[in-house]
């Protein structure tokens, strides 16, 4: 499936921002299923300094700076990206999970997909106890590293509910355990956690997933959304589940970046320098070929958003 890709960020302030320093990630992924054909990002105002790097875990990052005052700052990404992925395994398939885990703490590997950097904490997955117990149920003797992370996303969007209200990003992880509620950011944190806590290695995905317009209405402009979900170390390759829909990542989920959390792989970060409110838009299209987007959304995005 090949797909065409638009993120816009908007950004309005009530006072002109005189400087900001930012990093933008939303360049897809190559590899993994990928090929990214092109990808552009248009900024506006214009920045006095654009520098592209990639950082140690390959992801692709634009550093700006902008030095004029503004009240507006649009960053558009367009991109055209191939999916084309195997069958997942069979859920129950693969190596025992405790050999999994075994075999991640002898290994030397340092590169920079090696599991071991997604065994540890990190800034936004902190080893909750709590969450541990959650997922130990699913890590009977005998299963496969693969079955248990399959159970822990079906009991995780079992228990927990959908609620874009309920968290924000920059909710702790054992708020949003103890709420049992959140969004796909928080959900993604939740099965990392636990299944770090088990001590298999996992990663934070972000990108985007297709979805499809009610039947017989045409796909709404700005109305897709970002979205995470997990990658586990299975012993012998990346895995991807998301547990906000309780499925085995397939096509319809185009890969940006991964990470240990949000933080690696945030699409926008960084500083401005200003005061007064500002107000937030984001527009997002999933566009498959022989699809077109028109006319503006009637709603927010789908409840997918981070």
């Amino acid at each position: 499936m090949i797909y065409t890709l638009r993120h816009r960020t908007t950004y309005r302030y009530g006072r002109p921002v005189r400087f900001a320093s930012c990093s933008l990630r939303l360049r897809p992924r190559d590899g993994d299923g990928q090929v990214v054909q092109s990808s552009a990002v248009t900024i506006t105002p214009s920045p006095a300094s654009a520098v592209a790097r990639r950082d140690y875990f390959g992801i692709e990052a634009l550093g700006i700076t902008v030095d004029v005052p503004h009240t507006e700052f649009d960053v558009e990404a367009v991109s055209r990206v191939e999916v084309s992925r195997p069958e997942p395994p069979a859920p129950e398939s693969g190596l025992p999970w405790d050999e999994v885990r075994d075999a991640v703490v002898a290994s030397r590997d340092l590169g920079a997909d090696a599991p071991i950097h997604f065994l540890f904490p990190s800034t936004r997955v902190p080893l909750v106890p709590e969450v541990t117990d959650y997922a130990r149920a699913s890590f009977v003797a005998g299963r496969s590293a693969y079955g248990a992370a399959n159970d822990l996303m079906h009991r995780i969007r079992t228990d927990f509910r959908f609620d874009a209200r309920a968290t924000n990003v920059h909710t702790p992880l054992a708020e949003a355990f103890a709420l049992k509620a959140g969004v796909c950011q928080d959900f993604a944190h939740v099965m990392i956690a636990g299944l770090r806590g088990m001590g298999l290695p996992a990663a934070y995905v972000s990108g985007y997933l297709r979805t499809a317009p009610p039947p017989g209405q045409p796909r709404l402009r700005g109305a897709d959304a970002s979205h995470a979900w997990v990658a586990v170390w299975c012993g012998d390759a990346w895995r991807g589940l998301d547990p906000t829909n309780d499925l085995a990542v397939r096509d319809d989920h185009i890969i940006v970046a991964r990470g240990r959390d949000y933080s690696d792989v945030a699409p926008i970060d960084g500083i401005v320098a200003g005061s007064g409110r500002q107000k937030l838009k984001v527009e997002v299209d999933v566009i498959p070929d022989g699809e077109e987007a028109c006319g503006e959304p009637e709603a927010p995005a789908l409840a997918l958003a981070e």
